[in-house]
């Protein structure tokens, strides 16, 4: 088998299972139970959070840990009051444009054709009513890798214009930087971000916990009521094993991020000399979206399929339900291109070898279809 869906879900490594698997067995207390059992579990639990905090340039006192990255999105926009002034791109995940069309007032960034944000509209969009600015790190379907760090430097710009002019309203930014980790290392101070969705499930760390960074001067409403976990914010017995999971898992996607974008950018490259790919500077070196204009995609998923090569057409959440990307549409490919798009993710489980393979099979199939189609 040839797994080329990496953005969709990645195996739990070897050392984060091991970490694990003491707090799914002997060490299984409940971090708030009041013998010493629970407070050494409660310990392990908060130092697994303090390296996930440091693992991005943050104290664990600013991590909130969540079920999965749509938790963390959805929490992110509870700083906001019902008809608030959003900001965000067309080519957002749909647990960031569904929960803002439903907080707020939404404007939509201009994107060019590789999706990629044009910062001359942003400056114009951030007008005295704007409050809240969400944009992708780096996109889950194109990898566009976004200019958030400048973006920020336009919101500080207009926070001190506010204070100058003695008005209160906020101007919070929050990124989704789920897709990133395994190959970008990120500092939430070099960003400039006000909150940061990241998740364990895309890299290498069990599925079921994520987390959101929460910068101190951001106040958030509970998501999930009940016994007071997480600050207030999300309620419920804590996942210990997949926090202490997560912590190994993105200490060691930052600490290998260099040398695993070099290491995939190889591979990639095998496959942009090949195909038709949509291939450009600011791109994560995991993603190769590919177009096969005239053809069905999903057709061609289930033919490769027979081949043992996986691969997806392109966000697994829409994929599976037969959506049109939002993405494709908004980068203005045609309706034959979106049909006949696939979305190509590399990592760990790849080598030259496998790629090599892969590649001769994709060929293969595509020209076999190439061939029906024609007649």
């Amino acid at each position: 088998m040839t797994y080329l869906d990496h953005a969709a879900a990645t195996p739990l490594s070897d050392r984060a299972r091991y970490a694990m698997e003491p707090f799914l067995s002997e060490q299984f207390f409940n971090p708030s139970s009041p013998f010493i059992q629970g407070k050494d579990t409660r310990d392990a639990y908060n130092t697994a959070k303090q390296t996930i905090g440091t693992s991005i340039g943050a104290k664990g006192s600013n991590i909130v840990i969540t079920a999965s990255a749509t938790e963390s999105n959805n929490l992110a926009f509870t700083c906001l009051e019902a008809g608030a002034q959003i900001l965000i791109s067309p080519i957002e995940h749909p647990s960031v444009y569904r929960v803002a069309e439903a907080r707020g007032n939404l404007e939509y960034m201009a994107v060019d054709e590789h999706g990629r944000v044009s910062l001359d509209d942003i400056k114009q969009k951030i007008t005295p009513e704007l409050e809240f600015i969400s944009l992708a790190l780096a996109n889950h379907e194109l990898g566009t890798i976004q200019p958030i760090s400048e973006i920020a430097a336009l919101v500080r710009t207009e926070r001190l214009r506010r204070l100058e002019a003695g008005e209160k309203r906020q101007l919070i930014l929050h990124t989704d930087a789920s897709a990133a980790l395994n190959t970008l290392q990120i500092s939430v101070a070099r960003l400039g971000v006000d909150l940061m969705t990241f998740s364990s499930a895309k890299i290498y760390g069990p599925k079921g916990v994520a987390a959101l960074y929460v910068s101190p001067e951001v106040r958030l409403k509970p998501l999930i009521v009940g016994g007071g976990q997480e600050n207030g914010l999300i309620s419920g017995t804590e996942n210990v094993p997949g926090v202490i999971g997560f912590s190994v898992a993105i200490k060691d996607a930052q600490e290998h991020a260099p040398a695993e974008a070099k290491r995939l950018t190889k591979l990639k490259q095998i496959l942009v000399n090949e195909f038709p790919a949509i291939d450009f500077k600011h791109q994560l070196s995991s993603h190769v979206p590919l177009i096969f204009d005239g053809l069905d995609a999903e057709r061609l998923i289930y033919l490769l399929e027979d081949r043992d090569v996986l691969v997806t057409t392109g966000a697994a959440c829409s994929a599976s339900k037969g959506q049109k990307s939002n993405v494709l549409t908004a980068i203005n490919l045609t309706d034959n291109q979106i049909a006949g798009s696939l979305r190509l993710t590399l990592g760990r489980l790849n080598d030259e070898s496998s790629i090599r393979e892969a590649t001769a099979i994709i060929k293969e199939v595509v020209s076999m279809e190439k061939k029906r189609v024609e007649g």
